[in-house]
C-alpha cells in the first residue's frame, strides 16, 4: 500500500457498518464528555477569587456561601437534564428540546448560544491549562499563546480521529485528575479535620489587606464568575447518540459521575482555600500561580505529587476542550440536517465524525486565542453566557413539554422541576448579564444574535435553491424535439488532448466549432496561427471530408487584452443565437497533474473557463471535461486509500 500522511495521521476509514461498534461507554464517556465539567472545577473556584481580590480575608470567607450557591444550582442541573436526557434518547441538547417544544426560533437562538459557548470553553479550557503549566514552570511563560496553538492543534488532530479513540486517549489523564485532585483534597481535610488552624508545607502569598469593600454588587460578580463551573453540563444530553445500548442507561451514568465528581472538587476546593488563605494571582504578572497550584503546594509541598497532580490538572484543563469536540460536531451535524448550516456539517468524515465541525470549531478557537493571547482572566468574561442562555431554552423547553403530555408518568413533576430549573437558570444568566456585561460578555451578547441571523441566512439560501430546483420538476421529458447539442471546443494548441477533446465533440454533434484565441502570450501570433490552421486541416478536415463527416470549423478570434471569458461567453451567444433551440456543449480539454507540485507549473486556464461558463454560460451550456493524465491511471492506490482490507477491519464488524 502507498504511503499516505491522511492514513497515518488520522487513521483508515471506517465503514458505516462499524458504527456500532465505535460506540462508547461510561469508562470513555467521562472522559469524551465531562472533561469540560470537570475541569472548571479549576478555573470556576480561581474566577470567582479573581473577583474577591482585593477584599482581604472578609471576601475570603465568602468564597464558601457562593460555591455552595453554585452547587445548588448545579444540583438542579443534574436532574433537569437527567429528565431532557430520559425524554429524548436521540440527543436532547438545547437545540432539540427548544426547537421541538417552544419553536424553530427558540431552538436556533438555543443552537447558536451553544456553538459560542462551545468555542469560548475550547479556548478558556486550554488557556487555563497552560496557565496551570506556567506556574509548574515560570520559564514558559513568555510562550502562553504558542502552547495553546500548539495543544489546540493536538487536540483536533485526536478528535479528527473519532469519539471513542478519543475517550479513551483522555481516559489516563482524566482519571489521573481525578485521583490526584481529590486526594489532595482529602489529604488537606483531613488535616483539618480539628478544626484548628492548617499550617502549609509552603506558604501561598498573604492574603493583601482589604483595599475596597464586600458589596452585594460584588458578590453578585462572584457568583457571575463562579457559574462557569457548570458549563459543560449540557454536553452528555447533547451527545446520548454517541452512547452504546442501552444509551440512556449509559448517558445517565456518565452525567451522574460527572455532576458527583465536580460537586466534591468545588466544595472541597473552597474549603480548603478559606482554611489556607488562598487568593487569586493576575496570571499576566511575572511569579504568577494559579489557585491549585497555591492549594496543592500548601498541602503537600512542591515535591513529586505537586508535579503529578499539575500535570493532571495541566492535562485535564487542556483536554477539557475535548466536551466541546465532541459537542459542537454534533450540534452542528443537527442545525445542518435543518439545512441552518452548510450541508458540510452533515456529512461524517473518514472516521465517522463530523470533520467539517471539528475543523470549524478549531480555527475559532484559534482566533479567539490570537486574539486575547491565551490569557483565561480576558477570555472568562466572555463565558457562560451562552451556556446559561442554552440551559435556559432547553428547561423551558423541558417544561413545554411535560405541560403538553399531562398523561406521562410524573409529568407534573417534572414540569416543575424543569420549569424551577428554567427560573433559576435564567436569573443566574440575568445576574452574569449584568455582572459581565461591562467585563467583556457584552462581545457575545453581540456575537450570539450575529450567529443566529447567519444561520437564517443559510436556510433562506437553501429554500431559494429548492424553489428553483423544484419548480416544474414534475412536468415530463419533451423527448420529441430532442436534437444533438451544438459543440464548442476551445483549443490553444493542437496536441493530443485537443485530438481527444475534438475527436469526443465529433462522437456527440454533427455541429463542432473549434475555437482559438489569439494574443494570449503576445503580440507575435501569425506563425502559431498558421502551424494551427495546417494542422487543422491536415488532422480533421481532410479526414473528415474522406469520411463523407460535416467538417468542423476552426475559428481564431483575437483577444487583444488577453482575455479568456469575454471572448469565449462571447461566442456562446452567437451559437445560442444561430442554434435554433440546441442546447450548447462546451468540450474542455483538461491537463490531469500527476503530483501536487506540478499545479504550480501550468496556467490552468481550462479551470477558469469551466468557472465563467458554470457560472455566466446560461442555463442551455453544458461543460465537458476530457481529461488527459501526465501519469498512468492508478485506481487501486485510490480503493486502497478509501476501502481497508478485510485484515484492517475488526472482526466484529465484518
Amino acid at each position: 500500500m502507498p504511503f499516505s500522511l491522511t492514513r497515518l495521521l488520522i487513521g483508515r476509514p471506517v465503514a458505516n457498518r462499524e458504527a456500532e461498534g465505535r460506540r462508547i461507554g461510561v469508562l470513555e464517556g467521562l472522559p469524551a464528555m465531562g472533561l469540560d465539567g470537570l475541569s472548571s472545577a479549576a478555573y470556576g473556584p480561581e474566577a470567582a477569587l479573581a473577583v474577591l481580590a482585593g477584599t482581604g480575608a472578609a471576601g475570603l470567607a465568602a468564597i464558601g456561601p457562593i460555591t455552595w450557591s453554585v452547587v445548588a444550582l448545579l444540583l438542579v442541573l443534574f436532574v433537569s437534564y437527567w429528565q431532557t436526557i430520559t425524554a429524548y434518547p436521540n440527543n436532547g441538547g438545547s437545540y432539540v428540546v427548544a426547537r421541538e417544544n417552544i419553536g424553530t426560533d427558540a431552538g436556533l437562538l438555543a443552537a447558536a448560544a451553544l456553538m459560542v459557548d462551545y468555542m469560548l470553553n475550547v479556548a478558556v479550557g486550554i488557556a487555563a491549562g497552560v496557565g496551570a503549566l506556567t506556574s509548574a514552570l515560570p520559564v514558559l511563560q513568555p510562550d502562553t499563546l504558542a502552547l495553546c496553538l500548539l495543544i489546540l492543534a493536538a487536540l483536533t488532530l485526536v478528535n479528527l480521529r473519532g469519539t471513542r479513540e478519543t475517550g479513551l486517549a483522555l481516559a489516563v489523564p482524566t482519571y489521573l485528575f481525578i485521583v490526584t485532585l481529590g486526594g489532595i483534597i482529602v489529604w488537606g481535610a483531613m488535616a483539618g479535620l480539628g478544626g484548628g488552624p492548617l499550617h502549609p508545607v509552603v506558604a501561598p502569598p498573604s492574603v493583601p489587606a482589604a483595599s475596597r469593600a464586600v458589596t452585594l454588587w460584588l458578590l453578585l460578580r462572584t457568583f457571575a464568575s463562579g457559574c462557569t463551573a457548570m458549563t459543560g453540563v449540557e454536553a452528555v444530553s447533547n451527545g446520548v447518540s454517541a452512547f452504546r445500548e442501552p444509551a440512556t442507561r449509559h448517558a445517565h451514568a456518565t452525567l451522574t459521575a460527572m455532576v458527583a465528581v465536580l460537586t466534591l472538587l468545588l466544595l472541597g476546593i473552597a474549603w480548603l482555600v478559606q482554611r489556607y488563605g488562598i487568593t487569586a494571582m493576575d496570571q499576566t504578572q511575572p511569579g504568577y500561580q494559579s489557585v491549585l497550584s497555591q492549594l496543592v503546594a500548601a498541602v503537600a509541598g512542591r515535591g513529586g505529587v505537586y508535579y503529578v497532580t499539575i500535570a493532571g490538572v495541566l492535562a485535564v484543563l487542556c483536554l477539557s476542550a475535548n466536551t466541546s469536540f465532541v459537542g459542537f460536531p454534533r450540534l452542528c451535524h443537527l442545525v445542518a440536517r435543518d439545512g441552518f448550516l452548510p450541508e458540510a456539517f452533515a456529512l461524517p468524515g473518514r472516521r465517522l465524525v463530523y470533520s467539517a465541525g471539528v475543523l470549524f470549531l478549531a480555527v475559532g478557537a484559534g482566533l479567539l486565542l490570537a486574539a486575547f493571547g491565551g490569557i483565561t482572566d480576558r477570555l472568562i468574561p466572555l463565558f457562560a453566557v451562552g451556556a446559561f442562555l442554552s440551559f435556559t431554552l432547553s428547561q423551558a423547553g423541558m417544561a413545554m413539554h411535560w405541560w403538553r403530555a399531562p398523561a406521562a408518568p410524573w409529568a407534573r413533576v417534572k414540569l416543575v422541576i424543569n420549569g424551577g430549573g428554567a427560573a433559576a437558570t435564567g436569573a443566574a444568566l440575568a445576574v452574569i448579564l449584568v455582572a459581565k456585561f461591562a467585563e467583556g460578555a457584552w462581545l457575545t451578547v453581540l456575537v450570539i444574535p450575529l450567529a443566529l441571523f447567519l444561520l437564517r441566512l443559510v436556510r433562506r439560501y437553501y429554500a431559494n435553491i429548492e424553489r428553483q430546483l423544484l419548480r416544474g420538476a414534475e412536468a415530463r421529458l419533451n423527448l420529441r424535439t430532442v436534437r444533438p447539442p451544438v459543440v464548442l471546443v476551445p483549443l490553444e494548441r493542437w496536441d493530443r488532448a485537443a485530438r481527444k477533446a475534438v475527436g469526443l465533440a465529433l462522437r456527440l454533434s454533427d455541429s463542432v466549432t473549434a475555437l482559438h484565441l489569439t494574443e494570449l502570450e503576445g503580440p507575435d501570433v501569425e506563425e502559431h496561427t498558421a502551424r494551427l490552421r495546417r494542422r487543422w486541416q491536415q488532422a480533421v478536415a481532410a479526414p473528415a471530408q474522406a469520411a463523407g463527416l460535416p467538417v468542423p470549423e476552426l475559428r481564431i478570434e483575437s483577444s487583444p487584452y488577453r482575455s479568456l471569458r469575454a471572448p469565449l461567453l462571447r461566442m456562446v451567444a452567437e451559437m445560442r443565437a444561430k442554434g435554433g433551440g440546441r442546447t450548447i456543449t462546451v468540450v474542455l480539454p483538461q491537463l490531469v497533474e500527476a503530483s501536487w507540485w506540478e499545479m504550480l507549473l501550468h496556467k490552468h486556464r481550462e479551470r477558469r473557463i469551466r468557472a465563467a461558463l458554470l457560472r455566466h454560460g446560461g442555463p442551455d451550456v453544458t461543460v465537458l471535461s476530457v481529461p488527459w493524465q501526465l501519469a498512468p491511471a492508478a485506481p487501486q492506490s485510490v480503493i486502497a486509500e478509501e476501502e481497508p482490507t478485510a485484515a484492517e477491519v475488526p472482526s466484529v464488524v465484518r
